[in-house]
């Protein structure tokens, strides 16, 4: 790994200028156009003669670049993704450096998206441009997907990657998130539903006494909070236990009027043992309970949003295993992780392609205040990856 090390060293200080130049261009997801740092990427890869193209939405709009690298043997395609689109900045005032900055002070690199994941795109288009000169060696092909609308949870990128009818589909994708600990091999899963409360409308001071919709909500949030779940592991073995969380709560204006519409957020995070269709039976089984004991002439009205399958990789499972082999090659103690919180991982669990996610630099203030990304470890994350990479592509 010595060499390969070396090699990375070598790629480091362009690989950071690059990280720079993205960081200066606020791509906050949702807020910013994307264009500037889309410009950027594709300034530097056409530079360097590196096949890439857009990736467009269904609306046509421009949600990322799709970096190919075709070897010149039959094998699979894998797939490194880093995102560019940033979460937002927050409260700026309590920053200590603005969030635009891409500066470098004491070995950190500043700024929004300096963990997460302008430096992982930097480093995996160093990694195409690497491996670009000896593609005729390769089986397969590496594919980097450098996308945006990530930080929305819309994933515009990626849907418009799996649905690029040009494009070799993955056997893997590795995802470019921050932290030296952890490879992240799955995740719990989702689903989401709004629901829509109703009740007979009326004066806050009516002698009439009339249930409303904020008070029919509330109950059901009550009801909702003491659902019994199914515990962790069992039989599949999974690490976690499924989570409900009432996220969002709407209805009313102003003090004179008891409103007859309130809606609510339900966000619960699935396991093998407690699936979509578990979650939404758990709803449904809370509404019905709701509309017997507070009835009102409107149903309660529950609208799916999304749903997404839990998935973990076993450390043997590709790509999970050419990873965590290259971080111990490198003389990284680095374990796999089950997560938590859900990621573009269970989007591609979804489509049948297996992911990891990370690792990547240490780094602090992910989303919050004064993001930055140390750069010491940079080389050793890189000669990782391009390991890991190599492994898969030469089988």
């Amino acid at each position: 790994m010595s060499e390969d090390l070396q090699q990375a060293e070598g790629r480091t200080a362009s690989a950071v200028e690059l990280a720079r130049e993205l960081i200066r261009r606020p791509s906050r997801g949702g807020i910013d156009d994307y264009g500037p740092v889309l410009g950027v990427l594709e300034d530097w890869l056409a530079a360097r003669g590196l096949p890439h193209r857009h990736l467009h939405d269904g609306t046509g709009e421009l949600v990322g670049l799709l970096v190919e690298i075709p070897g010149g043997r039959p094998g699979s395609w894998w797939t490194l993704d880093a995102c560019v689109d940033t979460a937002p900045y927050g409260d700026e005032t309590a920053c200590s450096f603005p969030p635009a900055s891409g500066d470098v002070v004491d070995g950190w690199l500043l700024g929004r998206g300096a963990a997460d994941s302008k430096l992982a795109a930097a480093m995996f288009c160093h990694i195409a441009a690497d491996l670009a000169p000896r593609a005729e060696t390769l089986r397969g092909g590496l594919a980097v997907l450098l996308d945006v609308d990530e930080h929305t949870g819309g994933f515009g990128g990626a849907r418009a990657y799996l649905a690029d009818p040009h494009a070799a589909r993955p056997a893997g994708v590795m995802i470019g998130y921050p932290g030296m600990e952890e490879v992240v091999v799955g995740g719990r899963g989702l689903w989401r539903a709004t629901i829509a409360v109703h009740a007979p409308s009326g004066h806050s001071g009516s002698s009439k006494n009339v249930v409303g919709a904020i008070s029919r909500a509330a109950y059901l949030v009550k009801l909702l909070d003491a659902a019994e779940l199914p515990s962790a592991a069992g039989a599949s073995g999974f690490p976690l236990s499924p989570k409900l969380s009432v996220t969002s709560f709407h209805g009313g204006q102003g003090f004179s009027v008891t409103p007859d519409r309130c809606e609510l957020n339900v966000d619960i995070r699935t396991t093998p043992t407690f699936d979509g269709y578990d979650a939404e039976t758990l709803v449904r089984k809370a509404v019905a309970e709701l509309d017997a004991e507070l009835p009102a002439p409107t149903p309660t009205e529950i609208t799916p949003i999304a749903t997404w399958p839990p998935f973990r990789l076993a450390e043997n499972e590709q790509p999970a295993a050419a990873l965590l082999n290259a971080a111990a090659e490198a003389g990284l103690r680095v374990r796999s992780k089950t997560a938590g919180p859900s990621n573009i991982g269970n989007l591609l669990a979804g489509e049948g392609i297996p992911a990891t996610a990370g690792f990547g630099v240490p780094y602090e203030g992910l989303h919050g205040i004064d993001e930055r990304a140390h750069l010491a470890e940079l080389p050793t994350v890189y000669a990782a990856y391009k390991r890991a990479v190599l492994e898969l592509l030469e089988g």
